[in-house]
């Protein structure tokens, strides 16, 4: 090599890698460790084939030991048990010996010589009396160790020959005691014997069944006698097996029992009590099990598992999809508490298990369908249940009809609900507070399962009309609220964490049930009875639901937010507090919207008691933004917004959607040239036209007169608005037919309008873009909605109460039904209805067959209900769809949904006081040479304190082209009203002229007037004169 210059000598490194020794030592690591792993499966393969052998030899010698036991037994008894007598049992004998050791189920010899042999003992037995002496002898303290083996054994074998041969006699295993000849009759009469209550060995015997889980037997017994042609034949005696489980069931957990606790997958509870319609066949059992100390015990040891998160079902009872274990458990378990409540030995703690292993149970189920009212009301409130598509599994019709029967028998939801909210309630002589939050909260998770599963209407009808729940619960969270002791209730129940609101369970079923009882309060129970509660009390209960629900939504929201109504029972299980939370924000929300329309109706509180106390600037802007927190406390509870602040919100969205719209078509504009004297008609024809798109668009209007000729001005938005005014005036005039008048001028769709007008449905379609027009553009007209109309806008369903603003008389015949204290039936109502049409009389069923169905005292609340359902809602409900449809075209059902009635008829027409006129002077600007201080402006705003409200109207009209002002005052009026001077100098001439107006600018052009009576002739001549825009 050269020399580079490098004196130095360095070692020589090579980059390939480790040296070849190191590897060498590393395979032969590999190999080392290979070759001990082969060895050891060796060694293991050896010791599993001498286990093998070991065990095949171990048979092999049992078998060839029972074969020469069989072959002496048979010798010395008989093939048949021929050679049998009663002494055989006794302990000195080998008989039971032999036979115990040598015994196959599945030999159909030795099931011969079961037989037999039970048929012997049944002999005996029968023929002396006693069965303990037979097995026994004279002493049986001496000899009790081995005749406690013996008929243990022989009990449990019984019943394993049964089970063993269930697939050959499937047709002979629900037999009767009278058919004596049958062979599993015989195997279970002897059963029977052995399991009699008196005989010292009995517990012995039900302690080596359950060890050898009888039950488990008796399931797959009774599930292949099912299968069987032969059905069971109840003709009044009780079933072979049935006696056998009505002596084993009622000795667990009785006093001199000293059974062990068995695996609870193979409890009575988990094997039998999961069987479909299991008292119907068993029904001896039903009322052995039916006994409350019994009952208790194996309820309360499925509460325990419960409790410990203890599986309690067997894994192989949830493979039929039509029964699954889970259902068949609940609906016997409903059926036997139907029994067992109402029995005064029914305790307290009793009713807390029924309620925990029913909540439980519930909350696997798939939701049972909704009642015919409630798809009835779906129907007409497009979107507003959620559905879940979470459950798949469709139970069989039997299996749903025996648990919706028995959860929702009005009895039981009696009995249940006044155990749990009666007897642990303050007033009760074992009052215990940490006990009654424990039956409140058990009893309330138990109904919000059931309102999830199953159709919540009739639950409510039994609650709200035949218990006193809402009172019960009222005065129990009235009570926490003043005392601050809500924490309780987490504490006692498990699977709430400690953090939980207290009032969480209470509210998730008060508020739905009080709810369910004002759609049939009527006024003067409400505002003067009281009923349900008092109207002090409504007040305090506002506070406490509206900090409640401000709580829920914005102090500590949650991460997810859900509207529905119901809500998946597998996503209960996955976080059940987050779910009850959330569906606690939609009930109470739905309160407190409900007592907002009541103080509405009728002002029992301040408006402001429902507003949050905390509301800020920066709430309000988020408020506009899609996805926050503050967007969806307005889409949920609007009314804790002040009404300002929503309509800020809400035209803050109308602007930005105007912008939005007019940045992508700056240049499209839809011409409509409209002939005064036919303005329905050709606005109708230009506005159906346009697209959704070309609505959203501005609209300039030319207006025609009489003559034919166009008028002067050129449509900067002025036109346009007085366009708007005079087409809606129009339109809305009930001459025309499509609307009519309630007995307070209300307007609401004509129910006969397609006897007028062959194409009204269309017709309603353009006034409701007509009206959303209007609002889109921000300008007021002067059209006052009936509120149950203005309920359709927000896909609100309509009950009785509101029916006075449609039909008094009505109303009061209705409630005269309601209250009647006779027989009604003798008022020969039938469920129907007569409509009166421009003379034209039709009779409309309510129900299916209610021309033949006669009103009852137990039916009239559906009566009445049907009635105003009618009349709020059907009757009208085609009017209100096509009107919806294009009223939603250009304002969506969010932005609406801000407001109650009584507000979106604001939003529609302003406010009926009259114009604030210092509001308006001190937001007008002034050119031309006027000035706020001129003498010209101090009496023209004289003049206009000195008008009348409807002249005030006019003038407004006259100057902006709406008789109405801003909602939010004239602040926000677009662009200002301003006041220019008409004229260079104070001529005769200049003071001759009227004042003119630009409403496209909402510009007063006022000439300088000398007098305050001068000035007040002019403007009164020119806002009353009503000649278009020639007279500008």
């Amino acid at each position: 090599m050269f020399f580079s210059g490098d004196p130095s000598t360095r070692k020589r490194v090579d980059l390939g890698g480790r040296s070849t020794k190191e590897g060498d030592a590393r395979k032969l690591l590999e190999q080392t460790k290979i070759e001990r792993n082969r060895r050891l499966l060796q060694k293991q393969q050896n010791s599993a084939a001498l286990k093998i052998q070991k065990f095949f030899r171990g048979r092999r010698s049992m078998a060839i030991e029972r074969s020469n036991v069989r072959r002496d037994f048979c010798e010395t008894y008989g093939d048949n048990c021929q050679n049998v007598d009663r002494y055989c049992f006794e302990p000195g004998s080998s008989f039971l010996r032999q036979f115990l050791f040598f015994f196959k189920a599945q030999n159909s010899g030795d099931f011969v010589i079961l037989v037999e042999t039970c048929r012997l003992l049944r002999n005996f037995a029968h023929g002396s009396g006693d069965v303990l002496s037979l097995f026994s002898g004279l002493d049986y303290s001496t000899e009790n160790n081995m005749v406690d083996f013996r008929v243990k054994k022989l009990a449990f074998t019984c019943i394993e020959a049964i089970h063993q041969n269930r697939d050959r006699l499937k047709d002979q295993l629900l037999v009767t005691p009278e058919e004596a000849t049958i062979s599993t009759a015989i195997l279970m009469d002897a059963m029977s014997l052995l399991l009699d209550p008196k005989l010292p060995w009995v517990c012995k015997i039900v302690s080596h069944l359950q060890k050898r889980n009888i039950f488990k037997l008796v399931r797959e017994i009774v599930t292949t006698a099912k299968e069987g042609r032969r059905g069971p034949t109840i003709n009044g005696s009780i079933l072979s097996l049935e006696r056998v489980l009505v002596l084993v069931v009622p000795h667990v957990g009785r006093e001199p029992c000293c059974c062990p606790v068995v695996d609870p997958r193979w409890s009575f509870s988990s094997m039998v009590l999961t069987i479909p319609f299991i008292w119907q066949l068993f029904p001896n059992l039903k009322v052995v099990f039916a006994n409350p100390s019994l009952s208790q015990h194996y309820i309360h040891q499925m509460a325990f598992c419960i409790q410990k998160d203890t599986h309690v079902l067997p894994i192989d009872t949830d493979t039929d999809t039509d029964f699954p274990g889970y259902a068949c458990l609940l609906g016997n378990t409903l059926e036997i508490a139907n029994v067992v409540l109402p029995q005064p030995e029914c305790s307290l703690d009793m009713a807390i298990d029924i309620a925990s292993v029913a909540t439980f149970l519930l909350e696997t189920l798939p939701a049972v369908k909704s009642s015919e009212r409630e798809s009835r009301q779906s129907s007409s409130e497009e979107d507003d249940m959620l559905i879940d598509d979470v459950q798949e599994l469709v139970l069989n019709k039997t299996l749903e009809q025996q648990i919706t029967t028995n959860a929702l028998d009005s009895r039981f939801l009696l009995q249940l609900t006044n155990v749990l909210f009666d007897q642990g309630s303050v007033g009760t002589q074992s009052y215990d507070e940490v006990k009654e939050a424990l039956a409140i909260g058990t009893g309330s998770s138990f109904l919000y399962a059931a309102f999830n599963t199953l159709p919540p209407e009739r639950i409510m009808t039994v609650l709200a009309y035949r218990t006193e729940l809402v009172a019960v619960l009222w005065n129990y969270m009235k009570r926490c609220h003043e005392n601050q002791k809500w924490s309780s209730m987490p504490s006692v129940l498990a699977y709430l964490p400690a953090d939980a609101p207290g009032w969480l369970l209470p509210l998730v079923v008060f508020c739905p049930v009080y709810k369910h009882m004002l759609t049939i309060v009527d006024n003067e129970e409400f505002y003067e009875r009281g009923k349900p509660l008092s109207l002090q009390d409504i007040r305090l209960l506002i506070i406490i639901l509206k900090q409640a629900l401000w709580q829920l939504l914005w102090v500590y929201p949650l991460t997810q937010h859900s509207s529905g109504k119901s809500v998946s029972n597998d996503l209960s299980k996955k976080n059940p507090v987050g779910l009850i939370q959330n569906r606690v924000g939609v009930v109470v929300a739905e309160l407190l919207s409900q007592f907002q329309d009541w103080n509405n109706r009728q002002q029992f509180t301040s408006s402001s008691d429902f507003q949050a106390d905390t509301v800020i600037e920066y709430f309000i802007t988020q408020a506009i933004t899609e996805g926050s927190r503050a967007n969806y406390i307005m889409m949920q509870a609007p009314f804790l917004i002040p009404f300002t602040s929503r309509v800020k919100i809400f035209t803050t969205r109308l602007a930005m959607a105007r912008q939005s719209h007019g940045s992508e078509e700056i240049f499209a504009r839809n011409l409509f040239r409209i002939r005064r004297d036919h303005i329905l008609d050709d606005a109708y024809n230009q506005m159906s036209a346009l697209s959704e798109d070309g609505l959203r668009g501005s609209i300039r209007v030319t207006f025609v007169n009489e003559l034919g000729v166009e008028e002067a001005g050129i449509d900067g938005g002025g036109i346009f608005k007085d366009f708007m005014e005079k087409i809606t005036r129009a339109a809305f005039d009930v001459q025309y037919g499509l609307f009519k008048e309630t007995a307070d001028h209300m307007l609401y769709p004509n129910p006969g309008s397609g006897m007028i007008h062959e194409q009204h449905l269309q017709f309603f379609h353009f006034l409701g873009s007509l009206l959303a027009k209007a609002m889109f553009e921000g300008i007021l007209v002067d059209i006052p909605f009936a509120t149950f109309f203005l309920s359709k806008l927000k896909q609100k369903y309509n009950y009785l109460n509101d029916l006075p603003s449609l039909d008094p008389e009505l109303y009061r015949h209705l409630i005269f039904l309601k209250r009647y204290k006779g027989d009604i039936s003798d008022l020969e109502l039938y469920f129907v209805i007569l409509n009166n049409e421009y003379g034209e009389r039709t009779e409309e069923e309510l129900l299916p067959g209610g021309k033949d169905m006669r009103v009852t005292n137990q039916n009239v609340i559906t009566f009445i209900h049907l009635v105003s359902n009618h009349r709020l809602n059907f009757q009208i409900r085609q009017q209100s769809s096509h009107f919806l449809r294009g009223f939603q075209q250009l304002i969506p059902r969010e932005w609406i949904d801000m407001f109650n009635e009584h507000e979106l008829q604001v939003l529609i027409s302003g406010s009926a006081d009259s114009l604030d006129i210092d509001d308006l002077r001190e937001n007008t600007n002034y050119s031309g040479g006027y000035n706020a201080g001129h003498y010209v402006i101090d009496m023209f705003w004289e003049v206009m304190k000195s008008f009348s409200t409807e002249n005030q109207k006019k003038f407004l009209k006259f100057v902006t082209g709406c008789s109405r002002g801003p909602l939010l005052g004239f602040k926000y009026l677009e662009p200002a009203f301003c006041i220019q001077r008409a004229g260079a100098s104070v001529s005769n001439e200049a003071v001759d002229r009227l004042p003119t107006s630009a409403t496209c600018m909402n510009l007063l052009k006022l000439p300088p007037y000398q007098s305050k009576e001068q000035l007040e002739t002019k403007l009164m001549y020119a806002i009353s004169a009503e000649a278009g825009f020639d007279l500008s």
